[in-house]
């Protein structure tokens, strides 16, 4: 049998980080080696790159073609690729995954679409595809919502989480065509690594640690040490929290350095109040990349704003944990989020912070809510019918306390106070200095296409443009409501 899967282009780089962020499609890579291993003919295309759909379903003829969908973002693009693959392959059985999916597949319950797996696809793909493949009931394959005659209908769930090492290492080669293309800020190509997955803090924002249930499930030393010494020089690890295990990473850390692991560069996830409790951890792994960056979600400039979105840390976690990781050489890169309910005491708030700190290594979002957590429960009724890319995290999803037109002034004002701002601290001459000749084409294009978030007229074109009417809230749509009765999680 042959299975095609498809990582489509989400389309969402006209504001934000996306243009410095190209991963390879990792958990298609795992799903991808699962297949290969129950003896399945499998293809993965990054539609990212070209060919398109079209050429990929004519060359492969699938008779599974499942779809990736990582953010709520994507929806809307997800059921316009299942259209291009429906006219093509009518027979064929799509089945759509990912995080987005399997958090809130209530969008995804299309005609277009056969199911939705809810759980870890690398168990669910090889149950569906034997089920299709031997004529056995599609009911009896777990962690589906399925489409049938009698309406869309949710299989049992897994028996359990699904150990990590019972996952094999993802089929890398199946993406290899476009190792290239792979890139994270200054570095390419690059490979993404996963050692965990879950979070078992409570942010109100997030929808990780509400499908995990505050769960985080490890891969063995052994696995992530082999994995390591697959990648190349560059490695993006995945994980929603680094570092979370203190023993375990000293552990790591120490396996890996036996092993003789080292990296040009390494970019990890991981939280403020962690890197406050973990200084042997920190010194542990600091010699294990030449530069090694950590991204953190400082979120707010006070307690009461991180207090606000459930955060369980205090502004003086994000001041120790910049201080102690700037001391090891560690590079900071952070995130902090912006409210529609902001006045602009709140912003001058934020700039000085940013100022004050030298944090201007950060971006800025747009605090939203994300389908499949509590928020978004919370608020939905009072968002307007728009399209699903505007939930992007830099577009205004309802009017803003300030108004549109002054909250995107003050929100481009914000931006030009970071390092992206060419016309700023760092000067594109700055930027190109730090990569090779062969780059310069990249990082170029890339600091052009930021410089749109540094003009509030950008942004209030495009609110413009992919606004509906705003007198519709998206919770009474009709479109959304008749396909999904009794289908949301």
């Amino acid at each position: 049998m042959k299975i095609l899967l498809l990582r489509p282009d989400p389309g969402h780089e006209k504001f934000g980080l996306g243009p410095f962020f190209r991963v390879e499609p990792l958990g298609l890579e795992y799903i991808g080696a699962a297949l290969l291993a129950a003896g399945y003919q499998v293809t993965v295309a990054d539609l990212r790159f070209r060919p398109g759909a079209t050429a990929w379903v004519r060359r492969t003829a699938p008779r599974i073609v499942g779809i990736s969908c990582l953010h709520a973002l994507e929806y809307d693009r997800i059921i316009a690729t299942a259209a291009e693959v429906r006219r093509l392959a009518p027979d064929a059985f799509i089945i759509v995954g990912g995080h987005a999916a399997a958090a809130y597949p209530a969008p995804l319950e299309h005609d277009l679409i056969d199911a939705v797996c809810l759980d870890d696809g690398e168990e669910v793909l090889p149950a569906l595809a034997k089920a299709i493949d031997k004529g056995m009931p599609l009911t009896e394959v777990p962690a589906l919502r399925l489409k049938t005659g009698n309406g869309w209908v949710t299989t049992q769930p897994l028996p359990e989480r699904t150990s990590l090492d019972l996952i094999r290492l993802p089929a890398r080669h199946l993406v290899e065509r476009h190792r290239s293309g792979y890139h994270c800020l200054l570095f390419k190509p690059v490979w993404l690594v996963e050692t965990a997955r879950g979070c078992p803090h409570r942010c109100s924002f997030c929808s990780v640690w509400q499908f995990y249930g505050r769960t985080c499930r490890e891969r063995s030393l052994a696995a992530v040490v082999e994995d390591f010494a697959a990648t190349g020089d560059s490695i993006f690890v995945a994980d929603d929290l680094f570092w979370y295990d203190p023993e375990r990473s000293l552990e790591l850390a120490q396996a890996l350095k036996k092993r003789g692991v080292y990296k040009r560069w390494i970019l990890v996830q991981t939280r403020t109040d962690l890197i406050t409790k973990r200084a042997e951890v920190m010194a542990a792994w600091r010699p294990l990349a030449r530069d090694f960056d950590i991204f953190l979600g400082l979120e707010a400039a006070s307690d009461s704003g991180l207090e606000g979105i459930a955060k369980d840390s205090e502004v003086t976690d994000s001041v120790e944990a910049v201080r102690m990781a700037r001391e090891l050489r560690y590079g900071i890169n952070g995130n902090f989020l912006v409210s529609h309910d902001w006045d602009e005491e709140q912003f001058s708030e934020l700039w000085e912070f940013v100022a004050h700190y030298g944090l201007q290594r950060a971006g800025f979002t747009v605090l939203t809510p994300l389908p499949g957590t509590e928020f978004y429960e919370e608020i939905k009724a009072k968002i307007p019918d728009q399209p699903w890319s505007n939930f992007d995290m830099h577009h205004l999803l309802w009017e803003p306390k300030l108004g549109t037109q002054r909250f995107f002034e003050l929100y481009a004002e914000t931006w030009k106070r970071s390092i992206l701002n060419t016309s700023g601290e760092k000067s594109l001459l700055d930027w190109v200095r730090q990569v090779k000749p062969s780059q310069w084409p990249y990082i170029v294009r890339v600091l052009w296409q930021t410089q749109r978030m540094m003009k509030p007229e950008a942004y209030l074109t495009e609110h413009a443009l992919s606004r509906a009417p705003l007198s519709e809230p998206a919770a009474r749509r009709p479109s959304v409501i008749a396909r999904n009765e009794g289908g949301q999680q």
